[in-house]
C-alpha cells in the first residue's frame, strides 16, 4: 500500500512539474500512426550534441539544448512494447520494406535530458529530464468510441446515414437474412453467429473500398475472443418510431432485446475501459488522416474520412493546462491536425493540403470546440518515400516526385495531380480523376536517421516549449 502511495506521489509531482507528457497519436485506419510514431521516436534518438541537421525547425535540438535522449521501461509493465526496432530495421532490409498495420496496443516510454533555459527551474537544478509517453492502437479502436454515447436504437440509425450509394449495394446479401428474421421471436445462437458473420463480411467489403467509417471497428480486427457473443450482433436498418416501440415490448429472450443486450456489454465492456485507460488521460494530441487515399476512391470515401473524425473530437477533454489539472486530471492543451503522406505529392501541393486538412475541422464552426488550447495544421511525411525532382517537357518545366511505386515495385516518375484546397463537392468528382500512388519506403543505413518531410516542424509544436 505504501508503495502505491509513493507512486501516485511520484507521478502527480513529476505531472504537476510538466516533467511527464503523455501523447495520443490518434487517426483513422490506415492513417500512418505507425509510421508516425517509429519516426517521431527516430528523430528523437538520433539527436546529439554535435549534429541535429535532420531537425532544423525542432529548436532545442538545434540548439543544443537536449543533452541526450534514450528508451526507458514504460510505466505499464502490462502493455505490449511499441515495436520500433522491428519497424526501424524493416527500413534497413533490401528491399525496404513498411511496418505491418497496428492489432493491438503498444506503449513507448522516451527520457529526454536537457538543459533549461529561460525558467527559474533551471537555479534548483541545472538539468531536466522530460518522460514521453506515446500509445499506438489500431485506428478501428477510435471508430468505436461514439458509441459510448449512442443507444442500441441511435447506432443503428446513424448507420441508417451512411448506408447509400456503394455501402447499400455491398449490404444487399446481409440484409435479405435480416428482414427474413422475426425480431420479436425467441434469439437463436447459431443463426446470430451467422448473421453478424456476414454482417462483418459486408464491413470488410467497405474498408477494402476505401470506406473508413467502420463501426464496431473491432469486428474488421483479427481477435482469438471474435467468436464470444459480445462480438455478434448487429443493426436494425429501416426501422420506423412504432417498430422500435413494439420490439421494446418484445419478450426479453427475443431477438431484438438479445442484440441490444449484446450492444450494451461491447459498450461497457469492450469499449469503456480502452477509453477510460487510456483516451481520458493525455496530455497533448496529434490527429491524422490521409486525405489522398479518399480522394483515389469516390466522393462517399471521402465523406466517411470526414464523419469518422468529426466524430472523434467529441471524445476529448479540451482546455488548458494550469497546475491544478496537471495533477489532478488531463486536458489536452495542444492539438495538432496532420495530413500524412505529403511526400506523395509536390510541394506547391503541400498549402493545399493543409487546406483541406482545416476545412475538413472547421466546416460548420467546429473549431469553436478547440477554443482556448493552441491548435495547428500541418502536411507531413513522417517516412519520406519519394524524392522531389524537375521535370523537363516542350522546353518547360515541371515538379514531380520520383519513387518505387508499391503496385509493381518499379521506379517513377509522376506528377501526381492537384490537391483540391477546399472540400469538394459531387461536380469535383466527375471533372476529376485523382491518382495518388502508393510508395515503397527508401532504404536507410543503420545509422542514419529516417527521413522525413517536416517532422521537426511537428517535433517543435508538439514539445518545443517543454524546455523553456
Amino acid at each position: 500500500m505504501f508503495n502505491q502511495i509513493q507512486n501516485q506521489l511520484h507521478k502527480f509531482v513529476q505531472r504537476g512539474l510538466d516533467h511527464h507528457l503523455r501523447l495520443a497519436v490518434t487517426g483513422l485506419s490506415r492513417s500512418g500512426k505507425t509510421a508516425f510514431i517509429t519516426s517521431l521516436v527516430d528523430q528523437l534518438l538520433h539527436v546529439n550534441i554535435n549534429d541535429n541537421a535532420h531537425l532544423n525547425l525542432f529548436f532545442p535540438a538545434k540548439n543544443g539544448q537536449i543533452i541526450s535522449v534514450k528508451r526507458v521501461e514504460q510505466h505499464d509493465l502490462t502493455i505490449p512494447r511499441f515495436e520500433y526496432d522491428r519497424n526501424r530495421q524493416g527500413f534497413e532490409m533490401d528491399p525496404p520494406e513498411w511496418s505491418p498495420s497496428t492489432t493491438g496496443i503498444s506503449e513507448i516510454r522516451l527520457a529526454i535530458k536537457y538543459q533549461r533555459k529561460d525558467s527559474l527551474l533551471r537555479y534548483i537544478k541545472e538539468t531536466s529530464t522530460l518522460y514521453l509517453d506515446i500509445f499506438d492502437y489500431p485506428g478501428e479502436w477510435l471508430l468505436d468510441l461514439p458509441l459510448l454515447s449512442q443507444s442500441f436504437k441511435e447506432w443503428s440509425q446513424a448507420q441508417q446515414l451512411v448506408h447509400y450509394g456503394k455501402r447499400a449495394e455491398l449490404a444487399q446479401h446481409w440484409l435479405e437474412q435480416i428482414k427474413k428474421l422475426d425480431l420479436s421471436a425467441k434469439a437463436d445462437e447459431n443463426q446470430l453467429a451467422k448473421l453478424s458473420e456476414d454482417f462483418t463480411a459486408y464491413l470488410l467489403e467497405c474498408k477494402a473500398i476505401g470506406m473508413q467509417y467502420i463501426q464496431p471497428g473491432r469486428f474488421v480486427l483479427p481477435s482469438s475472443e471474435r467468436g464470444a457473443p459480445v462480438y455478434q450482433f448487429f443493426p436494425l436498418l429501416d426501422l420506423t418510431e412504432s417498430d422500435w416501440e413494439q420490439l421494446e415490448n418484445s419478450p426479453k429472450n427475443s431477438i431484438f432485446h438479445t442484440l441490444k443486450k449484446r450492444y450494451s456489454h461491447y459498450q461497457h465492456k469492450i469499449v469503456k475501459p480502452f477509453y477510460e485507460d487510456y483516451f481520458s488521460q493525455f496530455d497533448r494530441q496529434v490527429i491524422l488522416a490521409d486525405c489522398l487515399t479518399p480522394l483515389n476512391h469516390s466522393q462517399q470515401a471521402f465523406l466517411e474520412m470526414k464523419i469518422g473524425l468529426q466524430q472523434l473530437f467529441k471524445h476529448f477533454h479540451y482546455g488548458n493546462r494550469s497546475l491544478f489539472t496537471r495533477l489532478f486530471s488531463s486536458n489536452i492543451d495542444k492539438l495538432l491536425f496532420v495530413a500524412t503522406k505529403a511526400d506523395h505529392i509536390t510541394t506547391d501541393q503541400l498549402p493545399n493540403l493543409e487546406g483541406l486538412m482545416k476545412q475538413l475541422v472547421q466546416e460548420g464552426g467546429r473549431h469553436a470546440e478547440f477554443a482556448g488550447i493552441e491548435t495547428a495544421y500541418q502536411a507531413i511525411s513522417s517516412i519520406r518515400a519519394t524524392e522531389p525532382v524537375i521535370v523537363t517537357q516542350q522546353d518547360k518545366q515541371f515538379k514531380a516526385i520520383r519513387g518505387v511505386r508499391s503496385s509493381d515495385k518499379k521506379v517513377v516518375t509522376i506528377f501526381p495531380g492537384s490537391v483540391p484546397s477546399r472540400l469538394p463537392d459531387s461536380r469535383f468528382w466527375e471533372n476529376n480523376h485523382f491518382a495518388f500512388d502508393q510508395f515503397e519506403p527508401q532504404k536507410i543505413d543503420f545509422d542514419q536517421p529516417i527521413p522525413h518531410l517536416r517532422m521537426d516542424s511537428v517535433l517543435q509544436f508538439i514539445l518545443g516549449d517543454k524546455f523553456d
